[in-house]
Protein backbone atom coordinates (compact mmCIF):
# COMPACT_ATOMS: atom_id res chain seq x y z
CA UNK A 1 0.00 0.00 0.00
CA UNK A 2 1.51 3.39 -1.17
CA UNK A 3 1.21 6.87 0.94
CA UNK A 4 -1.51 7.84 -0.90
CA UNK A 5 -3.79 4.83 -0.50
CA UNK A 6 -2.78 4.63 3.27
CA UNK A 7 -3.90 8.53 3.35
CA UNK A 8 -7.08 7.78 1.43
CA UNK A 9 -7.96 4.77 3.91
CA UNK A 10 -7.78 6.67 7.17
CA UNK A 11 -9.72 9.79 5.27
CA UNK A 12 -12.60 7.04 4.71
CA UNK A 13 -12.91 5.72 7.85
CA UNK A 14 -12.98 9.25 9.14
CA UNK A 15 -15.21 10.13 5.91
CA UNK A 16 -17.92 7.04 6.99
CA UNK A 17 -17.80 7.91 10.59
CA UNK A 18 -21.48 9.26 10.42
CA UNK A 19 -23.80 9.92 13.46
CA UNK A 20 -26.72 12.00 14.83
CA UNK A 21 -28.52 12.76 11.66
CA UNK A 22 -31.11 14.96 11.89
CA UNK A 23 -32.96 16.96 9.18
CA UNK A 24 -33.80 20.56 9.86
CA UNK A 25 -35.32 23.88 8.17
CA UNK A 26 -32.26 26.26 6.71
CA UNK A 27 -32.10 29.29 8.05
CA UNK A 28 -32.98 32.78 6.50
CA UNK A 29 -29.21 34.06 7.83
CA UNK A 30 -27.23 30.74 6.00
CA UNK A 31 -24.10 31.77 4.53
CA UNK A 32 -24.47 29.14 1.88
CA UNK A 33 -27.42 29.21 0.17
CA UNK A 34 -30.65 32.45 -0.01
CA UNK A 35 -34.41 31.34 -1.03
CA UNK A 36 -36.48 33.58 -2.83
CA UNK A 37 -39.56 33.24 -4.63
CA UNK A 38 -39.61 34.73 -7.68
CA UNK A 39 -42.90 36.16 -9.14
CA UNK A 40 -43.12 37.39 -12.78
CA UNK A 41 -45.74 37.36 -15.79
CA UNK A 42 -44.75 35.57 -18.63
CA UNK A 43 -46.99 35.90 -21.89
CA UNK A 44 -49.80 37.40 -20.12
CA UNK A 45 -49.94 34.61 -17.83
CA UNK A 46 -48.74 35.48 -13.92
CA UNK A 47 -45.86 32.69 -12.24
CA UNK A 48 -44.13 31.91 -9.38
CA UNK A 49 -40.83 30.05 -9.20
CA UNK A 50 -39.13 29.25 -6.26
CA UNK A 51 -35.21 29.64 -6.25
CA UNK A 52 -32.11 29.21 -4.50
CA UNK A 53 -29.35 31.63 -4.96
CA UNK A 54 -25.64 30.11 -3.95
CA UNK A 55 -22.09 30.75 -4.36
CA UNK A 56 -20.19 30.98 -8.15
CA UNK A 57 -17.62 28.74 -8.07
CA UNK A 58 -14.73 26.88 -9.99
CA UNK A 59 -13.80 23.71 -10.70
CA UNK A 60 -10.25 21.97 -12.33
CA UNK A 61 -9.51 19.38 -14.42
CA UNK A 62 -6.00 18.22 -13.22
CA UNK A 63 -3.92 16.04 -15.15
CA UNK A 64 -0.66 14.37 -13.89
CA UNK A 65 1.71 13.73 -16.86
CA UNK A 66 4.38 12.03 -15.02
CA UNK A 67 1.67 9.19 -14.25
CA UNK A 68 -0.86 9.32 -17.37
CA UNK A 69 -3.63 10.02 -14.53
CA UNK A 70 -6.72 12.34 -14.18
CA UNK A 71 -6.87 14.00 -10.25
CA UNK A 72 -10.26 13.84 -9.03
CA UNK A 73 -11.94 14.17 -5.21
CA UNK A 74 -14.25 11.96 -3.65
CA UNK A 75 -15.74 13.26 -0.26
CA UNK A 76 -19.36 13.16 1.37
CA UNK A 77 -21.70 15.27 -0.14
CA UNK A 78 -24.91 15.88 2.25
CA UNK A 79 -27.73 16.58 -0.39
CA UNK A 80 -26.59 13.65 -1.86
CA UNK A 81 -27.35 11.88 1.35
CA UNK A 82 -30.37 14.11 1.79
CA UNK A 83 -31.94 12.48 -1.87
CA UNK A 84 -31.57 9.09 -0.52
CA UNK A 85 -33.35 9.70 2.92
CA UNK A 86 -37.38 8.81 3.61
CA UNK A 87 -39.20 12.65 3.78
CA UNK A 88 -41.29 11.70 6.82
CA UNK A 89 -38.36 11.39 9.38
CA UNK A 90 -36.32 13.82 11.08
CA UNK A 91 -34.21 11.48 12.90
CA UNK A 92 -32.10 9.12 10.48
CA UNK A 93 -30.70 5.66 11.04
CA UNK A 94 -27.71 5.38 9.53
CA UNK A 95 -27.47 1.90 9.84
CA UNK A 96 -30.32 1.72 7.13
CA UNK A 97 -28.90 4.96 5.76
CA UNK A 98 -24.87 4.59 5.17
CA UNK A 99 -22.70 7.63 4.99
CA UNK A 100 -21.39 5.66 1.55
CA UNK A 101 -24.45 6.69 0.08
CA UNK A 102 -23.75 10.11 -0.04
CA UNK A 103 -19.93 9.87 -1.29
CA UNK A 104 -19.21 11.57 -5.04
CA UNK A 105 -16.54 11.65 -7.00
CA UNK A 106 -16.11 15.07 -8.47
CA UNK A 107 -13.26 17.54 -9.74
CA UNK A 108 -11.35 19.74 -7.73
CA UNK A 109 -13.30 22.50 -6.86
CA UNK A 110 -14.24 25.27 -4.63
CA UNK A 111 -16.94 27.97 -3.98
CA UNK A 112 -15.69 31.88 -4.79
CA UNK A 113 -15.71 33.53 -1.39
CA UNK A 114 -12.58 35.40 -1.70
CA UNK A 115 -11.34 38.69 -3.66
CA UNK A 116 -9.31 36.87 -5.73
CA UNK A 117 -9.25 36.19 -9.64
CA UNK A 118 -11.15 33.13 -10.45
CA UNK A 119 -7.44 31.31 -11.45
CA UNK A 120 -6.02 32.26 -7.81
CA UNK A 121 -9.00 30.72 -6.29
CA UNK A 122 -8.36 27.43 -8.59
CA UNK A 123 -5.01 27.50 -7.36
CA UNK A 124 -5.58 27.50 -4.01
CA UNK A 125 -8.09 24.76 -4.55
CA UNK A 126 -5.38 22.38 -6.32
CA UNK A 127 -3.29 22.98 -3.46
CA UNK A 128 -6.09 22.44 -1.16
CA UNK A 129 -7.51 19.61 -1.77
CA UNK A 130 -5.13 17.75 -4.41
CA UNK A 131 -1.83 18.90 -2.74
CA UNK A 132 0.15 20.03 -6.36
CA UNK A 133 1.29 23.72 -6.96
CA UNK A 134 0.91 24.81 -9.45
CA UNK A 135 1.50 28.92 -11.25
CA UNK A 136 -1.04 30.66 -12.21
CA UNK A 137 0.03 30.77 -15.44
CA UNK A 138 -0.14 26.78 -15.87
CA UNK A 139 -4.20 26.82 -15.46
CA UNK A 140 -5.91 27.45 -18.86
CA UNK A 141 -9.90 28.26 -17.96
CA UNK A 142 -11.69 26.69 -20.62
CA UNK A 143 -15.66 28.11 -19.98
CA UNK A 144 -18.10 29.47 -17.93
CA UNK A 145 -21.22 27.76 -17.26
CA UNK A 146 -24.24 27.52 -15.18
CA UNK A 147 -23.82 25.24 -12.06
CA UNK A 148 -27.49 24.06 -12.25
CA UNK A 149 -30.67 25.45 -13.84
CA UNK A 150 -32.56 25.51 -10.94
CA UNK A 151 -30.25 27.41 -8.74
CA UNK A 152 -28.74 30.95 -9.82
CA UNK A 153 -24.91 30.33 -9.71
CA UNK A 154 -21.63 29.83 -12.43
CA UNK A 155 -19.31 28.02 -12.06
CA UNK A 156 -16.20 27.91 -14.05
CA UNK A 157 -13.95 25.82 -15.67
CA UNK A 158 -10.17 25.24 -15.68
CA UNK A 159 -7.12 22.87 -17.32
CA UNK A 160 -4.14 22.53 -15.42
CA UNK A 161 -1.22 19.89 -16.00
CA UNK A 162 1.08 18.70 -13.21
CA UNK A 163 3.87 16.22 -12.35
CA UNK A 164 4.85 14.26 -9.40
CA UNK A 165 7.31 17.16 -8.50
CA UNK A 166 4.58 19.28 -7.81
CA UNK A 167 3.08 17.22 -5.09
CA UNK A 168 3.85 19.25 -2.30
CA UNK A 169 1.28 18.42 0.57
CA UNK A 170 -1.23 15.60 1.03
CA UNK A 171 -4.05 17.56 0.00
CA UNK A 172 -7.44 16.23 1.74
CA UNK A 173 -8.93 19.73 2.16
CA UNK A 174 -8.89 22.65 4.65
CA UNK A 175 -8.83 20.96 8.27
CA UNK A 176 -9.99 23.85 10.00
CA UNK A 177 -13.30 24.29 8.42
CA UNK A 178 -14.23 20.41 8.48
CA UNK A 179 -13.05 19.41 4.87
CA UNK A 180 -12.64 15.51 5.25
CA UNK A 181 -11.36 14.71 0.96
CA UNK A 182 -9.92 11.19 -0.55
CA UNK A 183 -7.61 11.98 -3.62
CA UNK A 184 -8.08 9.74 -5.92
CA UNK A 185 -6.24 8.97 -9.34
CA UNK A 186 -7.59 7.85 -12.03
CA UNK A 187 -5.65 6.17 -15.36
CA UNK A 188 -7.86 6.89 -19.10
CA UNK A 189 -8.99 3.44 -18.78
CA UNK A 190 -10.34 3.55 -15.76
CA UNK A 191 -11.77 7.09 -16.26
CA UNK A 192 -13.78 5.60 -19.42
CA UNK A 193 -14.65 2.23 -17.46
CA UNK A 194 -16.25 5.28 -14.57
CA UNK A 195 -18.60 7.09 -16.87
CA UNK A 196 -19.39 4.26 -19.14
CA UNK A 197 -21.03 2.62 -15.95
CA UNK A 198 -24.72 2.05 -15.41
CA UNK A 199 -24.20 4.24 -12.04
CA UNK A 200 -22.26 7.73 -11.64
CA UNK A 201 -21.76 8.84 -8.19
CA UNK A 202 -21.07 12.25 -9.85
CA UNK A 203 -22.03 15.72 -10.75
CA UNK A 204 -22.27 17.22 -13.88
CA UNK A 205 -19.64 19.36 -14.03
CA UNK A 206 -17.59 15.88 -13.32
CA UNK A 207 -19.08 14.04 -16.66
CA UNK A 208 -18.42 17.51 -18.50
CA UNK A 209 -14.75 18.17 -17.65
CA UNK A 210 -13.72 14.21 -18.23
CA UNK A 211 -15.83 14.56 -21.55
CA UNK A 212 -13.88 17.81 -22.25
CA UNK A 213 -10.37 16.28 -21.71
CA UNK A 214 -11.36 13.25 -23.95
CA UNK A 215 -12.22 15.53 -26.85
CA UNK A 216 -9.82 17.87 -26.51
CA UNK A 217 -6.80 16.00 -25.02
CA UNK A 218 -6.48 13.42 -27.35
CA UNK A 219 -3.06 12.35 -27.54
CA UNK A 220 -3.21 11.41 -23.79
CA UNK A 221 -6.06 8.75 -25.28
CA UNK A 222 -4.10 7.21 -27.18
CA UNK A 223 -1.18 6.14 -25.33
CA UNK A 224 -0.39 2.30 -24.56
CA UNK A 225 -1.29 1.76 -21.05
Amino acid sequence: MNAQDYRNQVVRKRMLDLHDVRVGKVPQDSPWLKSARLNFTQDHRFKEWDIIKIHDSVCIIVFNTTRRKLVFVRQFRPAVYYATLPEDQDAIDVEHYPATLGLTLELCAGIVDKDKSLVEIAKEELKEECGYEAPTSEFEEITTYLSSASASAKQTLFYVEVTDDMRKHPGGGDESEGEVIEVVELSIPEVKDYIGSKKIQSPSSFLFGVSWFLLNKSIYCKIQY
